[in-house]
């Protein structure tokens, strides 16, 4: 995405044009500002501006919620965001929030009394060469403190970035980060997959300090399927439970009703028989001619179940013999991601041109991992976002 774009020292005049006199607010706004002033610093231009930080802010103005990330507090405040994780989809969605806030500080003091001329968090010595050693790749990180023992394992799509957000923030866990972290290893994996899969294992495995304790089930909501008394698979949405066998889950409830609603459309599903539309007659689909009648007996359930059927096998590798071929290290190789009669295997790394289809040269290259309930959350929500990722049936 960035192979075109213009390089810093090519923006950099347009930016002190646009500052000028001017308050810079960001969510974070320490990050930010010190990734300006160091491009800036590069460049020997002493760039200072004075700064504004909704994360902050939100603390003081609507405290006690359970996450002040962007993400999570735009949607506990049902405030609308687009285009996630983009420079204008995040910088709208800071706006919005930013005027909730300005609405809230009635007499004006907190934003008064935030305004900052310099950012007070500086990088420490130690943090600083950490994290010019860190490369900007896909993977899994570890950070260690003076005795070398692993105190917390995550994975990022930019490590180098994920650990100064680490060593930068003001959340309670990143202070005691701060403290202890001496060291950061890392391995590289390509696939975000990969690096979702072994960050699971890896945590399982080591049980470090900071992540958290016996870490609970990352998926909260499973979609389940019965037979009603007229012979229609009908699908349901509900928590997890462990006694039962889930086609797919979700890592909550609106993720969930989001995959319903477009399943029913893609496969022409009745709303009613996928607990969309609780009625005693037809589902309101069937008003408008999208339903072919399976709520009121008018649709066969063979022709129905056989639409359901698609949906269960495209969405569940139950019982199925499959290869997930994904990106690897370098442009030369690929990850994959072996399944065994709906069993997660393991994973491994071939060249491009490998014939990864030849089951016993490919199982000689998979290191072997622990297939569980949380694998199988991962390897299907993640199917299911990345709808361009290869899969070989073998």
């Amino acid at each position: 995405m960035l192979k075109n774009a213009p390089k810093f020292y090519e923006v950099a005049k347009r930016i002190v044009e646009i500052t000028e006199d001017c308050i810079i607010v960001a969510h974070n706004a320490q990050f930010d500002y010190r990734i300006l002033r160091t491009e800036f610093k590069r460049l020997g231009f002493g760039f200072k501006r004075k700064t504004l930080c909704t994360v902050e802010l939100s603390k003081q103005l609507i405290p006690d919620q359970p996450s002040y990330s962007l993400g999570k507090l735009t949607r506990a405040l049902g405030i609308p965001v687009s285009d996630r994780h983009r420079a204008n989809g995040d910088a709208m969605a800071t706006v919005k929030l930013f005027k909730m806030l300005l609405s809230k500080d009635l007499e004006k003091q907190i934003i008064k009394n935030n305004v900052k001329t310099e950012t007070v968090k500086r990088l420490n010595e130690t943090h600083k060469t950490i994290i010019d050693k860190l490369p900007s790749i896909t993977g899994v990180y570890y950070i260690h403190d003076e005795n070398g023992e692993i105190i917390y394992i995550g994975k990022s799509k930019n490590i180098k970035h994920r650990i100064n957000q680490h060593f930068t923030n003001n959340s309670t866990k990143s202070k005691k980060l701060q403290l202890l972290a001496k060291s950061v290893t890392y391995e590289a994996t390509g696939s975000e997959l990969v690096a979702l899969l072994k960050e699971s294992e890896e945590i399982k495995r080591n049980k470090p300090l900071y992540n958290r304790a016996l870490r609970r089930t990352i998926f909260t909501h499973a979609l389940y399927s019965f037979i009603d008394d007229n012979g229609y698979i009908n699908l349901k949405i509900d928590k997890t439970n462990s006694e039962l066998r889930p086609i797919t889950t979700f890592s909550h409830m609106q993720s969930a009703k989001s995959f319903m609603f477009r399943v029913v459309e893609t496969y022409e599903l009745c709303q009613k028989l996928t607990g969309l539309y609780p009625t005693k007659s037809n589902c309101f689909n069937y008003t408008i001619k999208n339903c072919h009648g399976a709520c009121i007996l008018e649709e066969s359930p063979e022709s129905y179940n056989k639409r359901v059927e698609e949906l269960i096998a495209k969405n569940s590798y139950d019982n199925k013999n499959m290869i997930i071929v994904d990106q690897g290290r370098d442009i030369d190789e690929r990850s994959v991601i072996y399944i065994e009669n709906g069993v997660f295997k393991g994973l491994g790394f071939v060249d491009l041109n490998h014939q990864i289809t030849n089951i016993d040269v490919l199982q000689s290259v998979i290191t072997p991992m622990q297939n569980n309930r949380d694998t199988q959350h991962i390897i299907q929500s993640y199917l299911r976002r990345n709808k361009r990722v290869k899969t070989i049936s073998i």
